[in-house]
């Protein structure tokens, strides 16, 4: 352990001792890793480490080992941090993250300390009932209007790890020809929405955190959130949890339930316009959301299983309205 970083965690948390416990995963291509520290305080028992070394790392697990991937994944960790630090704060109990201990660098090195989520939130899962995704889609509508029309500063100016303009390298791959010359018209409908909020951008099932009972969730890793069209988290995370015939089966009951949840929310922030707008804009943006999000799948792993009959439906339908 660097012996800096422990002097820091030991003053951040109060305490005289501290072990790392637990590797909980590596991080993404070897930068690093996150894991539990054990702490003799009686407080906070034990804290989680998120522990980025900011070299450029060799190990991609499809071969993207270029500058461009490299430095996304850089400013991906000085997004996070400037998102626990600046922005964390905001989340009520209803989009509830792990709270901030504290934040350390030493020259490449960087360390995010965060509240151990596993007290309240013990359980990961893999597959999810139907009752479960909507406790998901209630955590993300309230992220979202939370957020509402919020200015991102700090964070990526556009959420979500597979935007456009930081994946040359996956676009140029695009053997579609129709759906890569269209790219950049779908990215750009997105981006001018009227009601933009902030997207967590990689709202997976890998990175919700359920309670024993699984009635209650919370979120991790920040590393893609910025400003965006708050369907994007929806379609994402869709598609991180059912199969294609699910998602047919299913689609219109949770988009029903997620703009329930989004107006319920919406009426206790008072804001000053008509949520209807807001929900027509964003219920029309859906299939828009899940082709940009195919529109990387294709680039980046052809063969991938979210490229499936439901979304290269909607790819089809989107593509043809285009023309």
């Amino acid at each position: 352990m660097n012996s800096k970083f422990k002097d820091y965690l030991l003053k951040q948390t109060n305490s005289k001792h501290c072990s790392e416990i637990e590797t909980i995963q590596s991080l993404w291509s070897g930068y690093g890793r996150i894991s539990r520290y054990q702490l003799d305080n009686n407080h906070n028992k034990t804290v989680v480490v998120k522990y980025i070394a900011l070299y450029n790392s060799n190990d991609h697990p499809r071969g993207w080992n270029t500058s461009y991937s490299h430095n996304r994944k850089v400013e991906s960790y000085k997004v996070e941090t400037n998102w626990y630090q600046r922005w964390s704060q905001h989340c009520t109990r209803h989009c509830t993250i792990p709270n901030l201990k504290g934040t350390f660098s030493d020259g490449m090195d960087q360390w995010i300390i965060l509240e151990d989520l596993n007290t309240n939130f013990p359980l990961r899962k893999y597959q999810l009932q139907l009752s479960e995704i909507k406790g998901c889609l209630k955590w993300l509508a309230n992220f979202h209007i939370t957020f509402l029309s919020m200015k991102p500063e700090g964070l990526w100016e556009i959420g979500t790890y597979w935007n456009l303009d930081t994946r040359p390298d996956e676009y140029e791959k695009i053997e579609n020809i129709a759906l890569k010359s269209k790219a950049h018209i779908i990215d750009n409908i997105l981006n001018q929405c009227k009601y933009q909020t902030i997207v967590h951008g990689d709202a997976k099932l890998a990175n919700f955190c359920f309670s024993e009972d699984g009635t209650q969730v919370a979120a991790v890793d920040f590393q893609y959130v910025g400003g965006g069209c708050g369907i994007k988290d929806f379609a994402y995370f869709l598609g991180s949890c059912l199969t294609s015939s699910e998602c047919t089966i299913y689609q219109d009951e949770l988009l029903d339930f997620y703009f329930s949840e989004l107006e319920s929310a919406f009426d206790k922030a008072n804001h000053s316009f008509n949520f209807k707008e807001l929900e027509e804009e964003w219920l029309k943006m859906y299939p828009i959301a899940c082709t940009d999000f195919i529109r990387f799948m294709v680039g980046w792993m052809p063969d991938h299983q979210k490229i499936n009959k439901y979304n290269l439906k909607i790819v089809n339908e989107v593509l043809a309205e285009l023309y």
